[in-house]
């Protein structure tokens, strides 16, 4: 059993790109699919899809380079099960000062840190993508 599925997501892509594969596969939820819809919309990762192996439902992620390297560079899991992050609206990180992303679990959903703090909303952090 899987106790922390965000981080086995990340894991799976960090290691996908230490070995240069363009598409990588994950077992599919709702959290990692609304994770996945902001990494595309912040341009890191090419594009994602719904597919089936075995009858069980997996997402197809395909990852993004730039001039031979992966345009992901840090790939961090912030809140866990055993210690979560919550942040109210005035104190969501920022990455890189601004050039990277925080991934927020909000009360309208998972979103970039621009997002939530434009929206005026706190949430739990999840993941900080540079």
């Amino acid at each position: 059993m899987m106790t922390d599925p965000i981080s086995d997501m990340l894991t799976r892509i960090r290691n996908a790109q230490a070995v240069e594969k363009l598409v990588v596969q994950i077992p599919a939820s709702r959290v990692k699919r609304a994770i996945l819809k902001v990494l595309k919309e912040e341009g890191y990762i090419e594009d994602f899809a719904d597919a089936t192996v075995d009858g069980k439902p997996v997402l197809d992620i395909r990852l993004k380079y730039y001039a031979g390297r992966p345009v992901i560079e840090r790939l961090e899991r912030v809140s866990r099960p055993g210690l979560r992050q919550y942040r109210g609206r005035g104190n969501i990180p920022q990455a890189l000062g601004g050039l990277g992303t925080v991934i927020v679990s909000t009360s309208k959903g998972i979103m970039s840190d621009r997002a939530a703090r434009q929206a005026g909303l706190g949430g739990e952090v999840l993941c900080i993508v540079s």
